[in-house]
């Protein structure tokens, strides 16, 4: 596997092989956009040197003026100071003027690799979604098209798609924030009539109970974690870990449930799907939070945040909670099967996330995760036998424990993106051990009963009777053509 060479090394800055065995390996120090931005720092550190260099230069060259003076006194002496003044001078314009074409050299590097990178990734878009151009990725050498990219790419039309049935400009359906056409999308569902359901409700912690246990904290056993949380309708899990003094937490947050509960009550059905990407994940986070320092955490308590399929949206939206960020540290988020493409957490978090290349979920919201330093996605490309095609749920890419082999295989993996990523949550959550587990119960306000329309009585008619004007005038029910409290007309027959 190629190395990346550490910055200070001398060495160019040389994109680190994006696969390890079963793993397709994206962001992270050994990501493009990482070497595009050392190739930019390199350049930037040139920039300043050359700065320098100037300046001394300039230096050198009013001690060289300042000097004629005094070349009459001893004229061999003085011109020997002058000639030697003068050529360090030139010698410093020479490095000068190496280094600005090294630093040009070194930008027009980056403009090539950017231009390359985004000249490749239209031809791919182009080999995806233009039959007539051929399958493009394989006179590239890249994989055929999968599950996951093909419905990352329909849910990425779907907006645009949209706006062209309703006669829209294209821009329109994809507006409403950071999750793109997805999150308007939901929020524009939500608010159509019938569909109020789909809006956030309040969620509160209704019960807890705590033991003491020892805690796998790998990246597998942590997601071994989320499985067993999910078996239980409404529930998360936190964990406390350490020492008194240097202490962190884990929270852990399962995938989608639909049943267990009465029905709206559980934050972790379809709804919470909703909330998650169209909402940001408001009122699970405050119920988090709740949780949180229901189970002793203390505010500036450092925080990992673990979450599968549903849970992972959950999980890094957390990350830009103001008020969650306000009352602890999120140091790492780490999800499976989750469509987090669209959610940018704030600085100094680091994240890791788990997609199979057959599983569609992780598409689902239409964009790809962003290739970042502190944000790696690793694609697992294992093989799926065909009878479990025929199997229910979700689709055989997306079971648990296909992800948690994945995430053993990181764990092993000398790619020094994962390295970095698996050191990053270690940093959080140690090494393991024994830690105290709390379940906390979690629920979602119920909807308010619907209201029926009130409807106006008419006039009562009795069946087999002609109607008596008395009893109509006494009921407050009067013929047609007078209104209650109208007095008869004179002379009018009764």
């Amino acid at each position: 596997m190629a190395e990346v060479s550490p910055a200070g090394s001398g060495g160019a800055p040389v994109p680190a092989a994006a696969v390890d065995g079963m793993l397709r390996i994206r962001g992270g120090v050994g990501g493009l956009s990482f070497q595009f931005e050392e190739l930019l720092a390199g350049a930037s550190a040139l920039d300043g040197l050359v700065g320098e260099l100037a300046d001394t230069e300039a230096e050198a060259e009013a001690v060289r003026r300042a000097l004629f003076p005094y070349q009459s006194d001893s004229y061999t002496t003085g011109s020997n100071a002058i000639v030697a003044v003068g050529e360090a001078a030139r010698a410093l314009g020479r490095v000068r003027m190496e280094l600005e074409s090294l630093c040009g050299e070194v930008r027009a590097s980056h403009r090539e690799y950017e231009s390359a990178e985004a000249r490749n990734t239209l031809l791919l878009r182009i080999g995806r979604t233009g039959p007539g151009y051929g399958p493009l990725w394989s006179l590239v050498g890249l994989p055929p098209l999968t599950v996951r990219d093909t419905v990352e790419d329909e849910f990425s039309l779907a907006p645009g798609r949209l706006a062209l049935l309703l006669g829209l400009p294209a821009g329109a359906a994809a507006a409403g924030g950071q999750s793109g056409g997805v999150r308007a999308a939901v929020r524009g569902l939500a608010d159509a009539p019938g569909m109020e359901f789909l809006r956030p409700r309040p969620v509160r912690v209704t019960g807890r109970e705590t033991r003491t246990e020892e805690a796998d904290v790998s990246p597998a056993g942590l997601l071994l974690r989320a499985a067993a949380v999910g078996r239980n309708s409404g529930e998360i899990e936190v964990l406390r870990l350490g020492e008194s003094g240097n202490r962190a937490w884990a929270v852990i947050i399962p995938g989608t449930q639909l049943d267990g509960l009465p029905q709206g009550t559980n934050p972790f059905d379809a709804t919470g799907i909703a909330e998650g990407l169209g909402y940001d994940s408001a009122e699970t986070a405050a119920a988090v939070r709740q949780a949180l320092a229901e189970a002793g955490a203390e505010a500036g308590d450092q925080v990992a945040a673990v979450g599968y399929s549903q849970g992972g949206i959950h999980a890094l939206n957390l990350g830009r909670d103001k008020a969650f960020l306000a009352d602890y540290e999120l140091k790492f988020v780490l999800t499976a099967g989750s469509p987090v493409g669209g959610i940018e957490p704030g600085p100094g978090i680091s994240s890791l996330h788990l997609e199979h290349e057959q599983d569609w979920v992780p598409g689902a919201d239409g964009l790809p995760n962003p290739d970042l330093k502190n944000r790696v996605t690793v694609t697992l490309t294992t093989p799926i036998p065909g009878h479990e095609w025929l199997e229910p749920g979700m689709g055989p890419g997306h079971a648990m424990d296909r992800y948690a082999d994945g995430a053993r295989d990181i764990a092993a993996s000398r790619d020094p993106s994962l390295q970095a990523s698996t050191a990053a949550l270690a940093a959080v959550v140690g090494a393991g051990g024994t830690a105290t587990v709390t379940r906390i119960q979690l629920r979602r306000e119920a909807m308010p009963p619907q209201r029926a329309t009130p409807v106006a009585p008419g006039p009562r008619r009795l069946e087999g009777k002609p109607p008596d004007n008395a009893r109509l005038r006494a009921s407050g029910d009067v013929p047609s053509g007078r209104g209650p409290g109208e007095s008869w007309p004179r002379g009018t027959p009764r």
